[in-house]
């Protein structure tokens, strides 16, 4: 199945006071209709400035970007601002992380979505009844009770759930082909993130949508994505389906995040480990791989030598950027998977 949005060597450059900022630098993935890719990662990887390039949301006299992001088949870098309005919220959408600051406080939610509609209602128009009424059965869509009083709600009158549940109604209110999801669980208690991540499950599959989760969390990911790609320092360090990256994780980052989560298996008790460090600045990465400042298994090599995506044991859908051995990488996650069930 050909993928819907497709980013092949992607750089985004910001020229700051300090210096310029490499944000991404080289990232290639692909999602195809009714799969989801999940890019995970520290605050500061990138992972957002490279989803929201396929918005053409990253643009601007001090921001240089290379590469091409293709749209179903389109490249966005090239699009004209006109165009851009055009393809936003009709082809592809974004949910984004604060829905109290992304969703207008002072224009009833059934007029937001309303508006996302009419914008795109062709030369025909949408009437505002008919409007009104889409925008009832979105919400009624994404299980908001009582969608004909919520529709007239201002988002200050909504719990935190019901307003991300009214912002993906907006972002679905076209149907779009691809659907960016920025952190939308980040603020949110752990019984109504559960009830997010199913409802855009369900979406994707009932509208055929390609989706990209931007999230800290690898728990989510587990939950929702098919395929993983994880970003550190403005690069993809490691990517792979969902499954074979849990069961067998290459990189060093992947191994940290990883231990970093909680999980239920573990002894009571059990302290999470943290990643020691902190990510490096973007303006001056460090030399050879970005990560052997924090890296346990860091060799001389390491230091002067930039790691490229190679293929795990041969298989191109697995791929990871490290210097180590691979099986010396296998043997040393065993050890760590098996430390922390103890």
């Amino acid at each position: 199945m050909s993928a819907l949005l497709r980013v092949e060597d992607l750089h985004v450059a910001f020229d700051t006071r300090d210096g310029t900022v490499q944000a991404v630098d080289g990232v290639s993935f692909a999602v195809a209709p009714g799969r989801t890719l999940g890019i995970v990662g520290e605050s500061g990887s990138g992972k957002t400035v490279a989803a929201t390039s396929a918005m053409g949301l990253v643009r601007g006299p001090r921001v240089r970007t290379s590469g091409r992001v293709l749209l179903d088949g389109e490249d966005v870098l090239e699009a004209s601002a006109e165009r851009l309005r055009g393809l936003r919220g009709a082809t592809i959408a974004m949910v984004f992380q604060d829905p109290l600051s992304a969703l207008h406080p002072l224009i009833r939610v059934g007029d937001q979505i309303s508006e996302a509609l009419r914008a795109h209602a062709g030369a025909r128009g949408l009437s505002r009844a008919a409007a009104r009424a889409r925008a009832i059965e979105l919400l009624d869509q994404v299980a908001i009770q009582d969608p004909r009083r919520r529709v007239d709600a201002y988002p200050h009158e909504l719990s935190g759930g019901m307003r991300q549940r009214a912002l993906i109604a907006m972002a679905i209110a076209n149907e779009p082909r691809v659907l960016i999801a920025d952190e939308p669980t980040t603020a949110l208690d752990v019984t109504v993130q559960r009830q997010i991540l199913a409802l855009l499950r369900r979406l994707r599959d009932e509208l055929g949508m390609a989706m990209v989760l931007i999230t800290h969390d690898l728990g989510v990911v587990a939950e929702t994505a098919d395929e993983v790609a994880v970003m550190y320092a403005g690069r993809i360090v490691e990517q792979a389906p969902a499954a074979e990256l849990f069961a067998t994780p290459q990189h060093p980052y992947t191994w940290g995040l990883l231990r970093a989560m909680p999980r239920l298996d573990a002894p009571a008790g059990s302290a999470l480990v943290p990643i020691p460090g902190k990510p490096p600045s973007l303006i001056g990465p460090p030399s050879g791989c970005r990560f052997h400042p924090r890296c346990a298994y860091v060799r001389e090599r390491h230091r002067q030598v930039d790691p490229e995506l190679q293929p795990v044991n041969g298989a191109p859908e697995h791929r990871v950027a490290c210097l180590l051995p691979e099986a010396e990488r296998r043997a040393l996650w065993a050890g760590l998977a098996a430390e922390s069930v103890r």
